[in-house]
Order: C-alpha cells, then sequence, then structure tokens
C-alpha cells in the first residue's frame, strides 16, 4: 500500500507512514482527517471535548442532566431522585455536589442561591445543558432500537 501524507503533518504523517508498513488496513485520508479533528478540537486532558466526554461516561452526571431536564432541584431532593432512579440506589452528598459544580463550570447546570434563612440553592438545567440532554436523549434511544443487536454481540464475544 502507498500512502500518500501531505507535508507539514508531522507526528500525523509519521504515524499514518509506519502504519502503512503494518498488516493494517485503514483509510489514510480518514485517518489524517481524524488526526486533524483532534487536534482541532484538543487532546489535552482539560480540553473541553474530552471533559464533556468523559464527563457522559462517568456513572452519575448522564443521571443528573435528564433528572434536571424535568425542572429545578434543590440539592436534597435531587439526592432522593437519584437514589430512586439509579441502579446504585445512593449517591454520597459530596458525589453530587462534585458532579453538580463539575457540570455548573462547564456551563451546563445554572445554580441560584436565594438569601433566605437558610439559604436555599436549585439547581437547573442551563439552556447548553438542555441542549446536550436532547443530544443524549437521541444517544439513547439509538442503544434501545439496537439493543438486540448489542445482546446478540455481546452473546457471541463470550463464546
Amino acid at each position: 500500500m502507498t500512502v500518500s501524507v501531505p507535508s507539514g503533518e508531522g507526528v500525523h504523517a509519521r504515524l499514518i507512514a509506519g502504519l502503512a508498513k503494518s498488516k493494517s488496513q485503514f483509510d489514510a485520508d480518514s485517518l489524517a482527517n481524524l488526526a486533524r479533528e483532534m487536534s482541532e478540537a484538543g487532546r489535552r486532558r482539560e480540553d473541553p471535548v474530552r471533559e464533556i466526554m468523559a464527563r457522559l461516561g462517568d456513572r452519575w452526571s448522564p443521571l443528573i442532566l435528564f433528572i434536571l431536564n424535568t425542572g429545578a432541584y434543590r440539592h436534597a431532593a435531587l439526592r432522593k431522585v437519584v437514589a430512586v432512579l439509579s441502579s446504585e440506589q445512593a449517591i454520597s452528598q459530596r458525589m453530587l455536589t462534585l458532579r453538580l459544580r463539575a457540570l455548573e463550570r462547564d456551563g451546563l447546570v445554572d445554580r441560584v442561591v436565594e438569601a433566605t434563612a437558610p439559604p436555599t440553592v436549585t439547581y437547573s438545567l442551563t439552556p447548553l445543558g438542555a441542549e446536550l440532554t436532547a443530544k443524549l436523549s437521541t444517544m439513547v434511544q439509538w442503544i434501545k432500537a439496537h439493543e438486540d443487536e448489542i445482546a446478540r454481540a455481546r452473546s457471541a464475544f463470550k463464546a
């Protein structure tokens, strides 16, 4: 296989050239485009693409987003709903606080503190969080639509 790699691609060009010598079969242009897209989106751990994808893969954040999509909640009420809806049946106060802070930092959750005695704190989705939750719902629908295929693949893998 002869691979032509655009000059100036640096490490990506060396990767593709090195892979071309292996017995792997891949589309060099697609791999080069993927490498370019990843570089543009960010490869550092703190880059939004990496952090948001990691957050969506954690145990609690997607569930918290789905719950907040139904309305605004105080911390204790949110913790109760998470406990009822999760398979773990409990989330520590600390873990919920950490997840909420991370989601708030990313602009997905809004935290409103009312100056009452004692102060009342309410959490809700921001428009950005609502948009992401809609995308997550689409992913969940895709998973549901392909449950049988996934189950068959898991059974075949075990065999």
